[in-house]
């Protein structure tokens, strides 16, 4: 009895002395950082977990570049055989960025991700064809997508980052299959999605959007009955695209909207109408220049439903609030930049 009686009193007294000790030692949570990004006195703030801001740093670091080689000599097209673009560069600055691009993209293979090393002018794999349309399109978006890139721009390492497959790709789910899902219409949504956050909206909202021309609305422009057909689950796809958006951005509503009036334009800071052209944006390439390259790409490489790889928000930002904090890579490979596209005049 006496025995149980001191241990007793020596597990309380540690007992107390561990609670006296924690008094002393700092178990407040860590600071987290608000940066202002709207008008003042709006409480339009970003808060951001230093922590988390420190593990993206090392994920949106662009690699060094080599300098450019003076201009001059003979060009690109006259040296080797079979190339298609940036032909007029001098042979210096194209094998200059032939080399840049096998450390973006493939820089365990190297050269040989895209080529036939016994003939290098060979088309007969797919990679090299693709790689040839991608270079067409980040001249494109460089020169007919400034409302979004501005001068900033894109190159292949803001999507690829080191990996032969950009690791933020998305491919069109299959439909449900109603008549077999004992559950009936699940209406897309309701299932874990990567890319609403896992939330329960509507899982696929990038096809809608970034593929299809469907409206981005959250209330119609007319008032009930005459015409309105904007429903709240519509309304709950434009949520979803939202929720995408935020998330590979890592802000929240109010990088792009004043919360007093999710609508108003007039009260919405710049970055609204930055993010309307990158919509705008994603839809384009991955139309004009994705889509086509279907029949190019091996089924391995193709979706559940057969279609290709295709780009969003996630895909450049990679949860970065501009990819890679806006680091001006084009600045250093200006031979990124196509020619503006001609506009017909208004008449």
């Amino acid at each position: 009895m006496i025995f149980r009686t001191l241990k007793l009193a020596s597990a309380l007294t540690l007992g107390l002395l561990l609670l006296a000790s924690c008094k002393e030692a700092p178990f407040e949570r860590p600071g987290m950082d608000s940066v202002q990004n709207g008008y003042r006195g709006t409480g339009m703030v970003e808060i951001y977990n230093p922590r988390i801001v420190a593990k993206q740093d090392a994920l949106n670091t662009a690699p060094p570049s080599s300098p450019p080689l003076p201009d001059g000599g003979p060009t690109a097209k006259a040296s080797y055989k079979n190339v298609q673009v940036l032909g007029d560069l001098s042979a210096g600055n194209f094998i200059r960025l032939m080399t840049a691009m096998t450390t973006w993209v493939a820089p365990k293979d190297g050269c040989a991700y895209c080529h036939n090393l016994e003939n290098l002018a060979d088309d007969s794999k797919y990679t090299k064809v693709v790689a040839r349309k991608m270079i067409e399109m980040t001249r494109h978006i460089n020169s007919n997508w400034q409302q979004h890139v501005s001068n900033t721009g894109v190159t292949c390492y803001t999507c690829h980052r080191g990996n032969p497959v950009p690791q933020q790709v998305w491919f069109t789910p299959l439909q449900q299959n109603k008549g077999a899902d004992f559950i009936g219409d699940n209406a897309g949504q309701n299932v874990p999605g990567k890319h609403v956050n896992l939330s329960s909206l509507p899982t696929d909202p990038l096809t809608p959007y970034l593929l299809e021309d469907k409206p981005i609305r959250v209330n119609g422009p007319t008032a009930l009955p005459s015409g309105n057909r904007n429903s709240i689950k519509q309304a709950e796809w434009t949520y979803g695209l939202m929720t995408h958006m935020s998330t590979s951005l890592g802000v929240n509503c109010t990088f792009c909207h004043n919360t007093r009036s999710f609508q108003s334009w007039e009260s919405s800071p710049p970055q609204r109408i930055t993010a309307f052209h990158g919509i705008r944006m994603a839809r384009d390439v991955n139309n004009a220049y994705m889509v086509p390259l279907t029949d190019t790409f091996p089924i391995d490489r193709k979706g559940p439903g057969g279609d290709v790889a295709k780009v969003s928000c996630a895909t450049c930002h990679q949860g970065a609030y501009k990819p890679l904090y806006g680091f001006p890579m084009i600045k250093d490979h200006p031979e990124l930049v196509g020619k503006p596209a001609q506009v017909a005049e208004n008449k």
